[in-house]
């Protein structure tokens, strides 16, 4: 397909899936560059928060899973819990989400096109992909935490501070909490995340390049739960996980999901995050007041980045990491306010 559209998307993972239901729904000629088959996996928590299952709720869309009623913290003896106080999150596979998100964007109309987009030309009436034949009005870079797009257009920003690294694996067992537990160790933490009656997920954010085995094998009560025979998929890795951009639109090009910065998967909260900046996105674009996408955005997540940002740093500092799990333990109020904040 070729010619001029509206709005050209280039990823279709749940960022630019959701744009694009969004777009569809407000009338706009909508296109998604893609060059994977759905569905597509990625290293993920899959740990849907009240607000992504809210998000996704009004887009008309129900994702199967394993309900979540809050998050745990564990360290040793030590235990603190937080319950979602505005309904429960979800713990479902990623594949499922983005194939419940894949089916309803074809139901909506809009094409998938098998494209990898590295390179656009802009000017002042709309954005071309080089060597295609399309054109837009506008562009959506949802291609990711190392998006193509933003490095093509120079707004990538250097970050600073250990790289982290994200590894992702299930386990044919029964979810023993209805929890989003997450167990920290000197300098990993682990993510179980239920995800139906007999699978869970288990996640691991670490600066430590090490195989998912050895990672495990520092939290020894939780890998004596996961014996390797339970072992159903690949392990799965992404990183490093902080990824800046200089601005979330840039003439004709708007930057959407991990493309348009990611601080770090600590939270939980990339694909409600996702979902909000589309839906700001098309809101502003309808409106015709596409220069306050940046400020939504930013009020959107601001948030989340100054939690993000606070731990990730005390995490990073020998001095301090230790102390985050006693504190919480110490306030539970303090953390019960602070998940549901972000939740």
């Amino acid at each position: 397909m070729s010619g001029d559209h509206d709005l050209l998307i280039v990823g279709g993972g749940p960022a630019g899936l959701a744009t694009a239901l969004h777009a569809a729904r407000a009338g706009l000629d909508t296109v998604i560059a893609e060059p994977r088959r759905a569905p597509v996996d990625k290293a993920c928590g899959e740990g849907l928060m009240p607000g992504a299952v809210r998000s996704l709720a009004a887009l008309g869309l129900e994702v199967p899973g394993h309900p979540i009623t809050g998050i745990r913290y564990i360290q040793g003896p030590r235990q603190v819990q937080a319950t979602f106080r505005y309904g429960p999150g979800i713990g479902a596979r990623r594949t499922d989400l983005h194939s419940i998100l894949h089916r309803a964007v074809l139901a909506a109309g809009v094409p998938v096109l098998p494209l990898r987009v590295e390179d656009v030309r802009q000017d002042t009436t709309g954005v071309t992909i080089p060597g295609t034949g399309l054109r837009a009005r506008w562009l959506v870079a949802a291609d990711g935490l190392h998006s193509l797009v933003r490095r093509s257009l120079g707004l990538e920003v250097k970050t600073r501070g250990a790289p982290r690294y994200g590894l992702r694996r299930h386990y044919a067992v029964p979810p023993w909490s209805p929890y989003v537990e997450v167990h920290w160790g000197t300098h990993t933490e682990a993510y179980v995340t239920p995800l139906g009656p007999r699978l869970v997920g288990i996640a691991m954010l670490t600066t430590q390049r090490a195989p998912f085995t050895t990672q495990l094998e520092n939290f020894p009560e939780l890998a004596g739960r996961l014996s390797p025979q339970a072992a159903v998929t690949a392990v799965r890795g992404a990183g490093p996980l902080r990824q800046r951009a200089r601005t979330r639109a840039h003439g004709r090009v708007l930057l959407v999901g991990d493309a348009a910065g990611y601080i770090d998967a600590l939270t939980g909260e990339g694909i409600a995050l996702a979902l909000t900046g589309a839906e700001a996105l098309v809101t502003n674009l309808r409106r015709g007041t596409l220069s306050r996408y940046e400020t939504d955005w930013k009020h959107a997540t601001r948030r989340h980045r100054l939690l993000t940002e606070l731990l990730v740093r005390v995490r990073q500092q020998p001095a301090l990491a230790p102390c985050i799990m006693p504190t919480a333990a110490r306030l539970p109020r303090l953390f019960t306010a602070a998940v549901n904040a972000l939740a």
